[in-house]
Formats: C-alpha cells, sequence, structure tokens
C-alpha cells in the first residue's frame, strides 16, 4: 500500500510539472526543484508572498510578437489602432493651435496656413498630402470594414483577407488620387 502510494504520488507530481511547466527547460535549475508543501502554504503572510515569488519564477512566459510570423490580420488591427491615434492627435493639435496661437500672438489662421502650403515645392506639398491622407483613409476604409463585419459577413477566413487587401488597395489609390490634386 506504501509503494502504490508513492507511485501515485510521483505520477501526480510529473503529471502536474508536465501540465504546469511546460517551458521547463527555460526554467533555472535550482528553481525547478520547489515543491510547494502544506507546511510552507500554512505558513505567514510573508512565507506565502515568498511562495507566490518562487512559482511565478517557474511560470511559462507569455509569447510575444517576435516569435509570431506576421499576418495581414494582426498587421492591420495593430496599424489601425496606430492611426486612429495618429488621426485623432492630428485633430486635436490643429484645432487647439487654430485656437490658441493666436490668442499668443502668432498669426495662425485660414489665410495664413494657405500662404504658407502654397509657397511649398510641389514634391512637399505631395509628400505632407500623402502623409496626411495615407492614414486618414486607411482607418476609415478599415472602420467600414468592420462595420462591414459586424453584420456578419466576410467573417471566413478567405473573406477576412480578401477585405484586408481591398482595404489595403483602396487606400492606395485613394491616397494617391488626393495626393495628386
Amino acid at each position: 500500500m506504501f509503494a502504490t502510494r508513492a507511485v501515485n504520488s510521483i505520477v501526480a507530481q510529473n503529471v502536474a510539472r508536465t501540465a504546469l511547466f511546460k517551458n521547463a527547460s527555460a526554467v533555472p535549475t535550482g528553481i525547478r526543484a520547489f515543491r510547494a508543501t502544506p507546511s510552507t502554504m500554512e505558513q505567514s503572510p510573508d512565507a506565502e508572498s515568498e511562495l507566490l515569488r518562487q512559482q511565478r519564477l517557474v511560470r511559462p512566459k507569455s509569447p510575444h510578437l517576435t516569435i509570431y510570423q506576421p499576418q495581414l490580420t494582426w498587421l492591420m488591427s495593430g496599424f489601425h489602432r496606430i492611426t486612429g491615434c495618429a488621426v485623432g492627435a492630428g485633430f486635436y493639435v490643429g484645432a487647439l493651435s487654430y485656437l490658441a496661437l493666436p490668442a499668443l500672438g502668432y498669426n495662425f489662421d485660414t489665410s495664413a496656413i494657405v500662404a504658407s502650403v502654397a509657397s511649398l515645392p510641389v514634391v512637399a506639398k505631395v509628400g505632407i498630402k500623402t502623409t496626411v491622407a495615407f492614414p486618414f483613409v486607411f482607418h476609415c476604409l478599415n472602420g467600414v470594414r468592420h462595420l462591414i463585419w459586424d453584420t456578419g459577413r466576410f467573417l471566413t477566413v478567405d473573406g477576412v483577407y480578401k477585405t484586408g487587401y481591398a482595404v489595403l488597395g483602396s487606400s492606395a489609390a485613394i491616397t494617391l488620387y488626393l495626393a495628386s490634386l
């Protein structure tokens, strides 16, 4: 009976270790041997904190973007968030500048903006228009894509990729059109 209990205990420990610590090879050797016993569990709160600290050291690390192959879906999702922040920040900075700079004595009104843009060379104008237009167009078209998904359409892997490429192509075409105006 004692031998059966010992074998069952060893098997249970191995199963638990395999299930909890799949990345055991990445864990330092001294920490791999840590075992929580009832006596260590029933100690003071400081001992419990130490127990939790030691357990955190042997937990597998969460995977990061560096181990995943880039895919259109998560690249466009991240770029949608970035362009949303950039477009929002641009609107806030522009609106606050339009309101605050004249109060501070700077000539920042519509006629001054038009005159300063008109004095730029054509290459600079096209570059600025492209830089401003692409994030705005991409964010708007990708937002429409998300609204279409909300209706339940194009939610298959094939549909997601088709709409993703459609958004990228349309964004490039519309941006070039707006930059050439």
